[in-house]
Formats: structure tokens, C-alpha cells, sequence
């Protein structure tokens, strides 16, 4: 398994697909952030915080992890390598894994360069260093988590076609309707209350700062669910 992760990995920055995450990443951010006027805009926001921030790079990420995990298998069945890649001494659940843990490793590691946006925050407190410790700390938890489940959904929507426009498509589709749905529905008819199925109530639950294990099982289980569809699929092309 450790083989394939670290070539999933590997793939990324052998073309300039790493690089381009990475960047378009930091580059959206950073404007919303702090060019683009807004009520993502951090000055405009009249307070030292990250608040903005965690309420915008969940739907960056909507698009982005999509972007990175539509070629995870989908491109292996272009490439007709699907079946090659099944008979090799190594079991599906490995693969996957592989897989899952190789492209969610790009995807923390685009989000570390956004620890500076705290120790930014620390100055621009007044006073200096008067910034939400507990808050910001469980919304990149929380942020740690939702990255978790939408790699879950990209890696299981990659296997629906060897096209990775329609897998990025479907992943797209799926991770917003995990994410806003449920809260969507619940807000266009109040008698029905399902906000808590979604992603968007447990990850805002977790951005308090305080820490519930029925959060952190629901994001669990909306990752190990997605994984473990992308399982019986691919046993259907053995």
C-alpha cells in the first residue's frame, strides 16, 4: 500500500497537475481573503479572525479535490491498466487506500501553507496576539475531516467512468449535495429538519472548538461509506 501511495503521490508533481492544486488553492484564497472586497475579505470583516476563511475553503475544495481525484481510477480505465493493476499481489481495499491516502496528502499539504493566515490574524489582533485559539484550532480539525469524506467521494466517484470529466463532474455534484443539501432542504422547508445529515452542520459543529465524537464517527463514516462503494465496484470489474 505504501508503494501506491507514494506513486499517487509521485504522479502528482511528476506533471505540473501538484503545483497547479497547490497554487490555484493559495491564489483563490489569498484574494478572497484579502483582496477581493467581500464578506470573505478579512478587513471588511471588521474582526482579527479566521471566520471567513472556514466558511470559504469548503467550496474551494468542492471543486479542487474533485479536480485532483477524477483520475484516480478513471484514467486507469482509460488506459485499459484497471485490470492490470486488479491481478497484481496486492488486495482492492490496499489499492484504494493507496489511492485515498496518496491524494489526500496533496491536499493537507496544500492547506499548510495557510498556517500563516493565523500568525497574520496573531498581528492584526488588537492586542497583538488576541486571536480565537480554540475556535481556529477545531476549524482546521474540522476542516482536516471534511477533506477526509470529499477525497472519500472523489476516490468512489472516479471509478463511475473512464471519462474524468464525468467523474469530476459527479464528485462535484455528490459532495455538494453532502455538504449544503440536507441544510438546503431543511432551510427551504422548516418541517423537515435533516441539516444534521449533512456535512456543512457537523464541520460548523467541530469549528466551535469543541471537539464531539458523534462529529468526528460522522465524518469517519462518510468516508469509510464512500470508500467501501468504491470497494464493491471495482470488485464488480475483477
Amino acid at each position: 500500500m505504501l508503494a501506491i501511495i507514494k506513486k499517487e503521490f509521485n504522479s502528482f508533481f511528476s506533471s505540473p497537475i501538484g503545483y497547479l492544486v497547490i497554487g490555484v488553492f493559495l491564489i483563490l484564497n489569498g484574494l478572497f481573503l484579502w483582496v477581493f472586497g467581500g464578506d470573505f475579505n478579512v478587513f471588511d470583516n471588521g474582526f482579527a479572525d479566521l471566520a471567513p476563511f472556514f466558511e470559504l475553503v469548503p467550496w474551494i475544495l468542492l471543486f479542487l479535490i474533485p479536480a485532483i481525484t477524477m483520475r484516480s481510477f478513471s484514467e486507469e480505465k482509460r488506459m485499459g491498466t484497471l485490470e492490470l493493476l486488479l491481478t497484481k499481489p496486492i488486495s482492492v481495499a490496499h489499492i484504494i487506500l493507496g489511492k485515498y491516502f496518496g491524494s489526500l496528502l496533496l491536499i493537507v499539504l496544500a492547506l499548510l501553507p495557510t498556517l500563516i493566515y493565523v500568525a497574520t490574524i496573531s498581528d492584526l489582533g488588537n492586542p497583538s496576539g488576541n486571536w480565537d485559539v480554540g475556535s481556529t484550532l477545531g476549524s482546521y480539525l474540522g476542516l482536516l475531516f471534511l477533506v477526509m469524506s470529499y477525497t472519500g467521494i472523489g476516490i468512489f466517484s472516479s471509478t463511475l467512468s473512464e471519462n474524468q470529466i464525468v467523474a469530476f463532474i459527479f464528485a462535484v455534484l455528490i459532495c455538494f449535495l453532502m455538504y449544503y443539501g440536507f441544510e438546503g432542504i431543511s432551510t427551504i422547508n422548516s418541517n423537515v429538519d435533516i441539516a444534521w445529515l449533512g456535512l456543512q452542520n457537523h464541520f460548523k459543529s467541530i469549528a466551535r472548538g469543541v471537539i464531539d465524537t458523534r462529529d468526528v464517527m460522522y465524518f469517519m463514516s462518510i468516508a469509510f461509506l464512500f470508500l467501501l462503494f468504491t470497494y464493491v465496484n471495482l470488485k464488480k470489474s475483477e
